[in-house]
C-alpha cells in the first residue's frame, strides 16, 4: 500500500462489517458502472475528455495572453526553414500531451482513485514532452517562445492535477456506495481471506468490493464472519462464471499448489479479469517492494526501511524552506491569537512543555497556551478517574481544563502554530509522529519505540486518519508506517490532508 492509501481513512481493530446481502454475490449487469469491467473504459473516457479540455485550455490560452494575434508565427533560425505557425505547433503540443498521458497509464485502472501514483505520472508525462520539445528544438534551432512554455508547463501540470483530484473525490464517493469497484473474489485460507477482506473493507475508495470467497472445504450459502462462501479452491472457475467477478484475490496459497494458481490465472478473461496475489507482509509501501523473476519464480524483495542521508537532507531543507515561509505569512495570525490567549484568561501566551523526541532526546515543544493555568497538576487525576493512565496516549475526553478559547484554537489547530520555531531550531519537524511526554514514552512497547526514529513532527499520518477518535494501537500502526515508509511526496501528501482538517476539522478534532 502507498502512503497515501492510509491518509484520510480510520482504521480500526475491529472492523464493523456486517453480513453483505446476497444479491452482491448475484450475476452483475456488465452494463452498469458497478459491475463487469466498462466502467473502467468509462471513467478512462471522461479522464481522456476532461485531460483534452484542460491542455486546450492551457496551451491555447497561453498562446493569445503570451504571444497575443501578431505574434502567433514562431521563426526558426535556420536558413531556408520556413514559418512555423503556432497555432499549428499549439495543436501539435496538445497531442503530443495527450499521447504522452496515455502511454505512461496515467489512466489506468490500476492507478486511479487511490495513491499518488497517478498524480507522479501525470507530473512525469508533462516533463517528459516537454524535455523532448526543448532537445529537438535546440538539435534544429527552432525558436520557441520561451515564456510561452515555462507558462504552459507549470499550468498545465497544476490544472491536471486539480482535474484528476476533482474526478478522484468523484470516483471515491461513487465507490463508498459500491460503485465502480472491482468485485473481488478471495480465494485463500479462512484466516487470511478474513485479514484480506477487513483491509479492504477499510478502504472502499481503493476500490474493491469483495463478493465471496472460496475456502479450503468451503461449502456455498455459508459464510465467514459476513463473507459469503461461494464454495472451495476447486470451485472457483465455476464462482467466476456465476458471479461475473473480474478479480481474483489469492489471500494464501497454503492449500493452493503452484499449478493450481497457474490454472486459475489461465481461466481468467484476457483484458477483463484479473488475478492478484496478497502476500501476508502488511503495511509496506510500494517504493520499499521490487520485484525480481529468477527462474520463473517472482521474488519480491522487501528492501529494509531506512533514512539516507540524502533523504534526510531533503526532508530538512524543505521543513527550513516551507516553515520559514508559514511563519512570515501566519505572522497575523500569531499576533491575533496571542492577544486572544492574553486577553481572555490569566496566565502566559505561550506554553511549554518538555517531550521526547528523535533518539529519544527530550526538547521543549512550544503551543499557545489553551488551559487554564495550573492544568498539568491535575492531568494524573483526570486520567485515572476515566481509567486511561495505562494507555500511552493521554487524552481526556470533554477536558474541563480548556479554555472557551482554548477550544477553539484547538479544534482549529492554531495552538500548535509556535511548534513551527521548534521546526526551525530542528527538534520537530512539519511531517512526523507526535511528540509525547516522557510518562507516554516509558509504556512504548518495542514497536512503539520505532516511533523515535524520526524527528516529531507538527502534523502526522495519524492525525489526517481521525486524531482524537484512533485508538492507540491504530495510532502506533500509521506511525511506524509513515517512518518506515518516508517520502516527500508522502509529505506533501499529509500536509495537503493537514490545511484541509484545519479549515473544517470535523467532530474528531478536540
Amino acid at each position: 500500500m502507498a502512503i497515501d492509501e492510509f491518509i484520510g481513512t480510520q482504521p480500526s481493530g475491529a472492523t464493523d462489517r456486517s453480513r453483505p446481502s446476497m444479491e452482491h454475490v448475484r450475476p452483475a449487469d456488465s452494463s452498469r458502472p458497478g459491475g463487469g469491467t466498462p466502467w473502467r473504459r468509462s471513467y478512462d473516457r471522461r479522464l481522456a475528455v476532461t485531460d483534452f479540455v484542460v491542455l486546450v485550455c492551457v496551451v491555447f490560452g497561453t498562446q493569445l495572453t503570451w504571444l497575443g494575434l501578431d505574434k502567433a508565427v514562431a521563426a526558426p533560425s535556420g536558413v531556408g526553414v520556413s514559418t512555423f505557425p503556432y497555432w499549428a505547433f499549439s495543436t501539435g503540443l496538445v497531442l503530443a500531451w495527450m499521447l504522452a498521458l496515455g502511454l505512461i497509464d496515467s489512466r489506468t485502472h490500476r492507478v486511479i482513485g487511490t495513491g499518488s501514483t497517478e498524480y507522479v505520472r501525470v507530473m512525469r508525462a508533462s516533463v517528459q514532452v516537454f524535455g523532448v520539445i526543448a532537445i529537438f528544438a535546440f538539435i534544429l534551432r527552432v525558436d520557441i517562445a520561451r515564456g510561452y512554455l515555462l507558462i504552459s508547463l507549470p499550468a498545465g501540470i497544476l490544472l491536471l492535477l486539480a482535474e484528476r483530484w476533482a474526478w478522484r473525490q468523484w470516483l471515491v464517493a461513487q465507490r463508498r456506495k459500491g460503485e465502480f469497484c472491482a468485485r473481488v473474489l478471495l480465494v485463500g485460507a479462512a484466516s487470511s481471506v478474513v485479514r484480506t477482506a477487513d483491509e479492504l473493507h477499510r478502504l472502499p475508495e481503493a476500490g474493491y468490493r469483495v463478493v465471496g470467497a472460496c475456502v479450503p472445504h468451503g461449502h456455498a450459502g455459508t459464510s465467514l464472519e459476513g463473507i459469503p462462501i461461494l464454495g472451495g479452491v476447486d470451485d472457483v472457475e465455476r464462482v467466476l462464471r456465476e458471479t461475473r467477478t473480474d478479480t481474483v484475490t489469492i489471500t494464501s496459497t497454503d492449500h493452493l499448489p503452484p499449478t493450481r494458481v497457474k490454472a486459475i490465472s489461465w481461466a481468467l478473461e484476457s483484458g477483463k479479469q484479473h488475478l492478484v496475489l496478497a502476500p501476508s507482509i502488511m503495511d509496506v509501501a510500494g517504493p520499499r517492494i521490487h520485484t525480481r523473476p529468477v527462474a520463473g519464480l517472482p521474488l519480491m524483495h522487501v528492501e529494509t526501511p531506512r533514512f539516507s542521508a540524502g533523504q534526510r537532507f531533503v526532508k530538512r531543507m524543505f521543513d527550513l524552506i516551507a516553515t520559514a515561509a508559514l511563519v512570515l505569512l501566519l505572522s497575523p495570525v500569531f499576533l491575533i491569537v496571542a492577544i486572544l490567549v492574553k486577553g481572555t484568561s490569566r496566565g502566559p501566551v505561550f506554553y511549554s512543555h518538555e517531550r521526547i523526541g528523535l533518539h529519544g532526546h527530550p526538547f521543549k515543544m512550544y503551543k499557545f497556551r489553551s488551559m487554564r493555568q495550573g492544568a498539568d497538576s491535575e492531568l494524573a487525576l483526570l486520567l485515572e478517574s476515566q481509567g486511561t493512565s495505562q494507555t500511552p496516549l493521554f487524552k481526556v475526553k470533554d477536558d474541563p481544563r480548556i479554555t472557551p478559547v482554548g477550544r477553539v484554537l484547538r479544534k482549529y489547530s492554531l495552538d500548535e502554530l509556535p511548534q513551527l520555531f521548534n521546526v526551525l531550531g530542528g527538534s520537530m519537524s512539519l511531517v512526523g509522529p507526535r511528540p509525547q511526554i516522557d510518562a507516554e514514552v516509558a509504556l512504548y512497547s518495542d514497536a512503539a519505540m520505532r516511533r523515535l526514529l524520526t524527528r516529531p513532527g507538527i502534523s502526522g499520518l495519524w492525525q489526517v486518519s481521525g486524531r482524537s477518535t484512533l485508538s492507540w494501537d491504530d495510532t502506533v500502526r500509521l506511525d511506524l508506517y509513515y517512518v518506515e515508509n518516508w517520502s516527500l511526496i508522502g509529505d506533501l501528501a499529509i500536509l495537503m490532508k493537514t490545511v484541509k482538517a484545519v479549515v473544517a476539522p470535523g467532530e474528531s478534532a478536540h
